[in-house]
């Protein structure tokens, strides 16, 4: 309660500096991360990261097309008009360019400066190496081995094997201008106070844990998205009770997350309450370390079976899709996995009976979780609506709570490390729009820390086989089968606690006029206007 408390008497401190940013044309948002993300091209905090300061600013070669509510994304051209697969060489990749793309600070964006963004993240003795992006990029882009200036607009990345995923991984790696970092001195910091990509805004001002404020760059290549706003404002919000009082108060125009109890409160105060399913699932990832309980699969389908979803989507007030597996029902990769999840307790004692636990006798185990953060939704009273569950099974779950930031860095440190404090678990919320982030990274074998982000240091051959047909499936419906087997073997085997699905709510002014919700995780700026 102290905590709540501190936190609404510190976010009420920050939005009054906000509402000098109410003139026409301005809108004003409440994140739910609890600092301004990484400015210089690769962000920090996770998807609302990429959502707020990635997608904004910059553009990848390769982007997501946020024009549609009523389909899942798929990716389109961005930096590059074009890109190919060598018919005789699945290893070689050709990217044409944009020609004309120019970046905030007027320089011109070429083959050269797609080279300079891959050596800032994955060659270690470059000038401009930096290891903050490196650690937000380098592992996105596994199969990025060599890479060279082809002409002026064109690019061939080279991948250490085939791999059909590539156009995936390329899309989060995000193009700042080399002019710009030379201009500043050779100098991360320097760049991060006034950053320049190619993204259809600028960032003009920002104070670290308070704001930031980005306007339309006039010169954006793409001038249909061009945005119509005068100014987007960035406000770190970490505390549902506080965004939504920021909100009430007229000091916020948009909130993320709002918490699902005051759902009908907004809506009855006028409030825009904007949902749509999206490529995001709630789960724990479970260590398979030496030690941990979780190695056991009765241990495993007994949790799975312990949550009480449709319990748990009354307690959202009806925000979530309860999981069937780790893709929602109906994806084009779910398949037809024989585990079912569903809430069947006495089944659940019955398996952990067999492992030789009861409610008398209970796993002990912990569980780190945070507190806030991207796509976490309700995290502290979804994760005590959890522990509930699995207590009165047989599994007794303490938690540690730690700063969404941090527990990103655990999740890239790996399950062994020390920073995991012995953990077995974690509540990490998951992207799943892509095979490669959606799946493979989770738990391909050569991808543990520091290689990768499997944290749980999960390893199966059996998996990595399917992993390898992925990658060497280029045809889209012959590669759909193979990620319907992973899918079902993901479910069947009970790899994570598979909990929910987000239904993304925001909270907006009814003077937000233009958003069309993606079903995405990041999302268009551009359209949108302010009613006077």
């Amino acid at each position: 309660m102290i905590r709540s408390a501190l936190a609404l008497s510190f976010a009420a401190g920050l939005l009054l500096a906000a509402q000098s940013a109410s003139a026409q044309g301005t809108l004003r948002i409440g994140m739910t991360a609890s600092d301004i993300p990484l400015t210089t091209g690769q962000t920090d905090q996770g998807g609302e990261g990429m959502r707020f300061m990635g997608y904004t600013v910059y553009d990848g070669l390769i982007n997501w097309d946020l024009s549609k509510a009523d389909k899942a994304s798929d990716l389109v051209p961005g930096l590059a008009t074009s890109w190919a697969v060598d018919a005789a060489d699945k290893t070689k990749w050709t990217f044409v360019l944009r020609e004309g793309a120019k970046f905030h600070d007027g320089s011109e964006f070429t083959a050269d400066a797609v080279v300079w963004n891959l050596d800032k993240l994955l060659k270690n003795d470059a000038p401009q190496f930096d290891q903050r992006q490196a650690a937000q990029g380098r592992s996105r882009i596994p199969a990025v081995g060599t890479y060279k200036v082809i002409d002026k607009y064109k690019v061939e990345i080279v991948t250490k094997t085939p791999d059909a995923t590539l156009p995936y991984q390329i899309a989060w790696i995000m193009m700042s201008s080399p002019a710009q970092w030379e201009k500043l001195g050779k100098s991360w910091d320097a760049f991060a106070k006034t950053p320049s990509g190619t993204g259809p805004w600028q960032l003009t001002a920002f104070q670290p844990r308070e704001r930031a404020e980005l306007s339309p760059f006039p010169g954006y290549w793409d001038k249909a998205r061009v945005p119509k706003l005068d100014k987007l404002v960035l406000l770190p919000l970490p505390e549902p009770n506080a965004r939504a009082a920021a909100l009430r108060a007229g000091q916020v125009d948009w909130i993320e997350a709002p918490s699902p109890d005051l759902v009908p409160s907004l809506k009855s105060a006028g409030f825009q309450i904007v949902t749509n399913a999206y490529p995001h699932n709630w789960t724990w990832h479970l260590s398979r370390a030496e030690g941990s309980p979780w190695n056991d699969i009765r241990i495993r389908k007994a949790a799975n079976l312990a949550v009480d979803r449709e319990g748990l989507k009354e307690l959202l007030g009806g925000m979530m899709i309860p999981a069937e597996g780790f893709y929602p029902p109906g994806h084009q990769w779910f398949g037809n996995p024989s585990f079912k999840l569903k809430y069947d307790p006495e089944a659940a004692k019955k398996l952990l009976a067999e492992a030789g636990y009861s409610p008398a006798k209970p796993v002990q185990t912990k569980i780190l979780i945070a507190p806030s953060g991207s796509g976490q939704m309700q995290p502290l009273p979804m994760n005590e609506f959890v522990q509930q569950n699995l207590a009165e099974v047989g599994i007794k779950i303490d938690f540690e709570v730690v700063e969404w930031n941090t527990l990103i860095n655990i999740w890239r440190a790996g399950a062994k490390h020390e920073s995991s404090r012995q953990a077995t678990g974690m509540n990490y919320t998951y992207f799943i729009q892509d095979p490669f982030t959606g799946l493979i990274r989770h738990l391909q074998c050569n991808l543990q820390p520091p290689a990768g982000t499997n944290w749980g240091y999960y390893c199966d051959p059996a998996m990595d086989k399917l992993f390898e047909q992925v990658r060497n499936t280029f045809d889209p419906a012959e590669q759909t089968k193979v990620l319907q087997k992973i899918h079902e073997k993901y479910v069947d085997e009970a790899l994570f606690l598979m909990v929910t699905h987000d239904v993304n709510p925001r909270a907006l002014s009814p003077k937000v006029k233009g958003f069309i919700q993606a079903q995405n995780w990041f999302q268009d700026f551009s359209p949108i206007s302010m009613a006077k």
